[in-house]
């Protein structure tokens, strides 16, 4: 829940003036995560007919981390202001083969459970697979066929016009907010460990999450040494909105949520009506 206190803070309106859009204020960091007992879970909901990755659940908590944890980052700069989104929209990468990639936002994530989640992004992939696009990534096409002398005029002025003012681009259907609070990818499926994603400029993302390749590690739990499965995250923060203190919290927050795999696989929509029911007030 978000309290009354001013998002454009006098350090983000330093911050904002000394760096440009994220092409400079980038800042990076890396977590480990133990997600042995959500492995074991995902286990027992397959054998049970539920199909659930460990994406669904990283996914899960890392959108009530930030709804729930840290709303004052779950914003974006526009014309030297922070501006705060009302919900969790987790814009998700996907590899549709060939080494093409394409991405989808998952509205109001905060409020689903892990199973949820699966199920949109199997559904959304199927269709993304298929051809079938919208938003930003169905005029992803149109922008990039306009004659080069004149492509990059026309995406900076679409640029200012979705993202600086905030309007509605009606004949690409674009909408003002088209890549959600925060980005999830997995780079584990490529075989890599770390990862650093850049931002994209328009995007207007305070950070982007990189998904590691899982890997057995040795861990010491209560003074005996253990074999648990690791799951490696790296992320890239625009230092615009966050810092070490907040990357922290982003990080503290999902490694809890994901020691409670059962918790992340149930709705969260009351919490998350009543939060706003609260903000509102």
């Amino acid at each position: 829940m978000r309290d009354n206190k001013p998002l454009t803070t006098s350090w983000r309106r330093l911050a904002i003036a000394t760096y440009a859009a994220p092409k400079d204020s980038r800042i990076y960091g890396t977590f480990d995560v133990d997600v042995t007992e959500v492995l074991k879970y995902i286990e027992a909901q397959r054998k049970a007919g539920n199909r659930l990755t460990i994406t669904h659940f990283m996914a899960a908590a890392l959108a009530r981390t930030l709804y729930e944890d840290l709303p004052d980052v779950n914003c974006f700069v526009r014309r030297g202001h922070v501006v705060a989104r009302r919900d969790a929209n987790l814009f998700i990468t996907i590899n549709v083969g060939g080494g093409g990639m394409t991405g989808m936002i998952l509205k109001r994530c905060q409020e689903l459970s892990a199973l949820e989640i699966g199920k949109l992004i199997l559904s959304k992939s199927k269709e993304k697979r298929a051809g079938i696009e919208e938003g930003a990534f169905a005029a992803r096409d149109k922008i990039a066929n306009i004659p080069w002398p004149f492509r990059r005029p026309i995406f900076l002025f679409i640029k200012w016009w979705i993202f600086d003012m905030g309007l509605p681009f009606p004949f690409l259907k674009i909408p003002p907010d088209p890549f959600g609070s925060i980005m999830l990818t997995n780079i584990g499926t490529f075989g890599l460990q770390y990862g650093f994603p850049a931002l994209f400029p328009i995007g207007r993302l305070p950070c982007v999450i990189a998904m590691g390749a899982l890997t057995k590690k040795p861990v010491v739990i209560d003074n005996e040494i253990q074999i648990r499965d690791i799951l490696p995250v790296g992320g890239t923060f625009d230092h615009r909105i966050m810092d070490g203190y907040q990357g922290g919290v982003l990080a503290s927050g999902t490694i809890r949520r994901l020691q409670h795999p059962e918790e992340l696989d149930q709705p969260n929509r009351q919490k998350s009506e009543a939060e706003k029911l609260s903000s509102d007030d």
